[in-house]
C-alpha cells in the first residue's frame, strides 16, 4: 500500500515519554539508514514510521507498506521481491513486488519478525548491495530503498535461537525506536480521548463535543490499556456513540460481558413459577456445611444476582440498587461469577 498523505491521527501527545520518543524520531529521520520499531500493539508503530518517512529526505518518494504477519512463507518472498511470468501456477505475467514499489522511498515490513530465515537472507542483500532477483528470475534487479521494520518481539532473543539472522538484524537496527506504552503517558489519555471524542461527534453528526464527568476521567486514566491507543479509540468513540449524557460518565470497557442472568445463558427452559395456592410454606434453603466456607459464599453471592436481576427485569443498573451496590460492583461481581452458574 502506498500512502500519500502524512497522517497526524493518533500522533499528539504532551507527555515526557512521548515527547522524548518524538524527538528520538526526528533526529533519526533524516539519517538514511534502517530503523527499528519496537512497541506493543496498538502503540502506533505505522504512524510513527510513516513519520519518519515524512521527516526523512525521502519525503516525495512512496511510502510503502507490507504487514509480513498476514503471509505465508510461500507468498512472502514473492510479495517483497516480485516474480516473473511462469515463476509458478498462476503467475501468468511479471510482476513487481514492494521493494520495487518503493524505489526512492521507504518499506515498512510490520511485524518483521515474522519473515522466515529464508527470506530474511536476501533482504539482507537488498540491505548490503541494493539488488535482488525477482522469484523465477535471474536479472539482478537495483533498488534504493530504505528499510524501517516493526516488531512487537524480541528480536536479539530470536537471533540467539537462530530465528532471526543476527547480520540482518545488526544492518537492520542503525537505530531502534520504543515506542511508549499508553500506560507510561498518563497526561497524554485524556487529550487523546477528547481528539477521538470529537471525530466521533463530528462523524455522528452531533451539534457539540461531549465531555467527560471526573469518574469517567478517572475510569479511563486507571484503565490498563492493554491494547494502548488503538483500544483507547475504540472505548472512546463507543462511548461517544452509547451515550445520551454530556458529560458522559459511563464508558464500556469490555463490550462482551453479557446483560442476562447466567441461567438465561443456558438452553434448557425455566420451570414455571409456582402459584401462591400451591405452596403452604416456604423453607429456606439451608446451607451445605459440607461445602468449604469460600464456595457457600459464592454460591450465596450468585443467588443474589440472579435474584436481583429477576425483579429488575435484568436491567443491571436497577439490580445494583436493588442491592445496595453501585454499578462497578454490581459489573464486577457479574464478571467474577459468570463462569460459575
Amino acid at each position: 500500500m502506498v500512502e500519500n498523505i502524512f497522517p497526524v491521527g493518533e500522533a499528539l501527545g504532551q507527555s515526557e515519554a512521548f515527547l522524548d520518543f518524538q524527538d528520538r524520531l526526528a533526529k533519526v529521520a533524516p539519517v538514511d539508514r534502517p530503523v527499528l520499531l519496537i512497541g506493543e500493539r496498538g502503540t502506533g508503530k505505522e504512524l510513527a514510521a510513516s513519520r519518519l518517512h515524512y521527516l526523512s529526505k525521502r519525503w516525495d518518494g512512496p511510502f510503502v507498506t507490507l504487514n509480513c504477519s498476514t503471509l505465508s512463507a510461500s507468498l512472502i518472498e514473492a510479495e517483497l521481491f516480485g516474480h516473473e511470468k511462469g515463476a509458478f501456477t498462476g503467475a501468468e505475467k511479471q510482476r513487481a513486488g514492494r521493494f520495487e514499489a518503493a524505489d526512492g522511498g521507504t518499506l515498512f515490513l510490520d511485524e518483521i519478525g515474522t519473515i522466515p530465515v529464508s527470506v530474511q537472507e536476501k533482504i539482507l542483500r537488498v540491505v548490503e548491495y541494493g539488488s535482488f532477483e525477482r522469484v523465477g528470475g535471474s536479472d539482478p534487479v537495483e533498488v534504493d530503498v530504505r528499510i524501517v521494520g516493526a516488531t512487537n518481539a524480541d528480536l536479539s532473543d530470536m537471533a540467539d535461537r537462530n530465528e532471526f539472522k543476527r547480520d540482518l538484524l545488526d544492518r537492520l537496527s542503525f537505530e531502534v525506536l520504543f515506542l511508549p506504552p499508553l500506560r507510561c503517558r498518563k497526561e497524554d489519555i485524556m487529550l487523546l480521548a477528547e481528539h477521538f471524542a470529537a471525530r466521533m461527534a463530528f462523524e455522528l453528526g452531533y451539534d457539540s463535543i461531549p465531555g467527560f464527568s471526573k469518574k469517567a476521567v478517572a475510569d479511563l486514566e486507571r484503565y490498563p490499556w492493554k491494547g494502548n491507543v488503538r483500544e483507547l479509540k475504540n472505548v472512546v468513540e463507543r462511548a461517544v456513540y452509547q451515550s445520551d449524557e454530556n458529560p458522559i460518565d459511563q464508558i464500556t470497557f469490555n463490550p462482551f460481558v453479557s446483560p442476562y442472568p447466567f441461567e438465561a445463558l443456558s438452553a434448557e427452559p425455566k420451570p414455571a413459577p409456582e402459584k401462591e395456592s400451591d405452596v403452604s410454606v416456604k423453607i429456606a434453603e439451608p446451607a451445605d456445611l459440607n461445602l468449604p466456607f469460600k464456595e457457600s459464599i459464592q454460591r450465596h453471592e450468585i443467588r443474589l444476582l440472579q435474584s436481583a436481576l429477576e425483579r429488575a427485569k435484568f436491567n443491571q443498573r436497577n439490580a445494583a440498587v436493588l442491592l445496595g451496590l453501585t454499578y462497578d460492583q454490581f459489573r464486577g461481581l457479574l464478571k467474577k461469577h459468570k463462569n460459575r452458574a
